[in-house]
């Protein structure tokens, strides 16, 4: 297309030619009749029916032009405009042949562009608010999970204490009777049942006390690959894992966390028996641990760009941390990097409506009388001290999963480097 030319330049060059062809045609016939008019009446009368023709002329003419150069691309750059206004944000407005008409679709066009922009951006930042707002519901629910176990946690410390000396006095008594029984040749086989059960009430109570109060963690930073070697070593020298397809992953350099790696032990040889556990019986049972890292929870949120709208950002987004305030995974979210190590199984799974209470004291999918239900239980609280959090699912694929999450250590040449951090070939 021609370059376009300005209208207002094109106007005033038609109209200055017709009216100078106007004025020619005029004093050409005044110059040609006049002569030969008989009277002045006859002289006005011929003015009057020239001008009129004139002024014809100039009307159709005029007019023609008008129409072609300005009414009809206002009717067609009116429709583009119309149509965009409807919400039909990706039509155009062609190109004019007149400078002020193409300049006007030029800038429509950049109004629909940038229309376009700020709705992607506002539906991005409804998205993100959305995200926020489901966070926001999973950590009131955090919270109130958080206070119900620690109400139960006083509770059960209350009861053990209460429970624990006379439970020890009946075990003292029962030793007493038996001993005097036996000195007198009577059987035993009451006391003995009496002293079993007594036992294992006390198993019960030192659990509660294992909940309610763990005891004080030698915390320094350390390897998580270290300890699950130990932990790999301890079951296979014991056999439990035989029979079964094992495989222990590290995906690649894991930094140290701060911790008591004993008690990192005791929750991954509580989850891989409980595993075990769940698939007695399975003609093909498999396990996998595995160890990988990811950045925190402030490395991920979103960065403010140059080109949000004004009075826009993703401020609401930092804001869960310090909504957060007080709580132990606090630390996860301001973490430069967390931790993560899966331990997953093929077995039956979790039920759906379990999933939320598998941590909760006393929970047991076992039978009556061969689990307390404060294995897992305990084992939250030992992750929790630790900066970091439990969490159980299960897998598209079937069998459950659980993932602990822990705060990577910030100096973590504290730890004696990384190499133990090196990926593990799984096993045969």
């Amino acid at each position: 297309m021609a370059a376009p030319t300005p209208l207002r330049r094109e106007l005033l060059l038609v109209f200055s030619i017709l009216f100078a062809g106007a004025v020619l045609v005029a004093g050409l016939g005044l110059a040609v009749l006049l002569p030969v008019l008989r009277s002045p009446a006859e002289g006005a009368l011929f003015i009057v029916v020239l001008v009129g023709a004139d002024l014809g002329v100039l009307f159709v003419f005029g007019g023609a032009f008008l129409r072609r150069s300005l009414v009809e691309p206002m009717e067609r750059l009116a429709g583009d405009v119309r149509r965009i206004a409807e919400g039909d944000y990706h039509h155009r407005v062609g190109e004019y042949e007149r400078t002020e008409l193409d300049e006007l679709g030029r800038s429509v066009n950049a109004m629909a562009d940038r229309l376009i922009t700020d709705q992607e951006q506002l539906a991005e930042n409804v998205a993100s608010l959305d995200r926020t707002n489901q966070e926001l519901i999973e950590v009131q629910d955090e919270v109130v999970h958080a206070a119900r176990l620690a109400s139960v946690g006083t509770l059960a410390a209350g009861i053990a204490h209460e429970v624990g000396n006379p439970l020890g006095a009946i075990m003292a008594f029962a030793d007493v009777a038996k001993s005097r029984l036996e000195r007198a040749g009577a059987d035993t086989e009451l006391l003995d049942s009496i002293r079993e059960e007594a036992v294992r009430i006390d198993r019960i109570v030192r659990g509660l006390l294992d909940y309610a109060r763990p005891g004080e963690a030698e915390a320094a930073p350390a390897l998580p690959g270290d300890v699950l070697d130990r932990v790999r070593t301890l079951l296979e020298s014991q056999g439990k894992l035989d029979g079964v397809e094992a495989t222990w992953v590290v995906d690649g350099e894991i930094p140290s966390v701060v911790m008591d790696p004993h008690r990192l032990e005791q929750v991954l040889i509580n989850l891989i028996l409980n595993a075990l556990d769940a698939m007695e019986g399975h003609p093909d049972p498999r396990i996998e641990v595995r160890l990988s890292s990811q950045p925190g929870g402030v490395a991920r949120l979103p960065k403010r760009r140059a080109y949000d709208p004004p009075g826009i950002n993703y401020m609401h987004r930092r804001r869960l941390a310090r909504e957060q305030g007080g709580r132990s995974n606090d630390a996860l979210f301001t973490a430069r990097e967390v931790i993560l190590i899966r331990v997953a199984d093929n077995g039956p799974g979790i039920p759906e409506v379990d999933l939320d209470s598998v941590f909760d004291p006393f929970f047991t999918a076992k039978e009556l009388g061969q689990g307390t239900g404060l294995g897992l239980s305990i084992c939250a609280r030992l992750v929790e001290g630790m900066g970091g959090r439990i969490d159980a699912e299960n897998r598209p694929e079937g069998g459950a999963c659980f993932t602990i999450r822990l705060p990577a250590a910030r100096d973590n040449a504290a730890a004696g480097g990384t190499d133990a951090g090196q990926p593990r070939p799984a096993d045969d």
